[in-house]
């Protein structure tokens, strides 16, 4: 691999990541209620430990994805799989700033299931451009959907 390779993967998990720990820090003040055990979790539910560590992990693959993809020949499919990409992660932004900050556990359950649609449409997206780029994202489609199981509990279980 290049230089220029290692520039545009570190580039591409940088974003990933930052969007990440941006939208955590924006939502953080919601983070306690979950921690704390203020809300009545589904079964299943993880300590809040766990998150952080899998989300680092999570966008790092994603960010590897993303970054295969542009580093493919520029095409319209490369092109939209990156627009698909950005689409995704906006959302996935947003999600943490619904649940956590906002405690609108409704919504942010109709946001996760947008979401987990646009990761799908990404899977799609980048499997048009370079199949490994696609798998890289499925240990992110598995655990927003378990994300999304546990959004449904805290929304039914808190009212």
């Amino acid at each position: 691999m290049s230089k220029g390779n290692w520039k545009a993967y570190g580039l591409w998990i940088a974003l990933a990541e930052a969007v990440g720990a941006l939208s955590g820090w924006v939502s953080r003040a919601g983070f306690g209620l979950y921690r704390e055990g203020l809300l009545v979790k589904p079964p299943l539910s993880p300590p809040g430990a766990v998150f952080p560590v899998v989300w680092v992990a999570l966008y790092a693959l994603v960010g590897t994805g993303a970054a295969r993809v542009a580093l493919s020949p520029a095409s319209r499919a490369r092109s939209r799989a990156l627009g698909v990409f950005a689409l995704q992660l906006a959302f996935n932004f947003f999600w943490s700033v619904l649940f956590f900050r906002w405690q609108n556990y409704g919504l942010a359950l109709g946001w996760i299931a947008a979401l987990w649609g646009l990761i799908l449409w990404m899977i799609q997206a980048f499997a048009q451009v370079e199949e490994p780029a696609a798998q890289l994202q499925l240990p992110y489609l598995i655990w927003v959907t378990f994300a999304a199981y546990l959004n449904f509990g805290v929304w039914r279980l808190n009212g």
